[in-house]
């Protein structure tokens, strides 16, 4: 398992563990946030990354991305 922060751009990778604190594992899985869900790195540029998860593009901060096992 990886954070998603350092998962490669383009690449599908699955949900493997979502870490922090409960209001974080909260806010994430209203995003679309799952485990055994699929996600995509489509862009990472400075501190935020942009991901596809269930057919939606959502930017997270690089430190939520590294909350984000795959």
């Amino acid at each position: 398992m990886i954070p998603l922060a350092f998962a490669k751009v383009g690449e599908e990778n699955i949900i493997r563990r979502i870490g922090g604190k409960q209001e974080l594992k909260a806010h994430l899985e209203t995003l679309g946030f799952v485990v055994g869900g699929a996600v995509t790195i489509v862009s990472a540029m400075g501190g935020n990354i942009i991901v596809n998860v269930k057919q939606s593009r959502i930017a997270i901060s690089r430190e939520m991305a590294q909350k984000i096992m795959v």
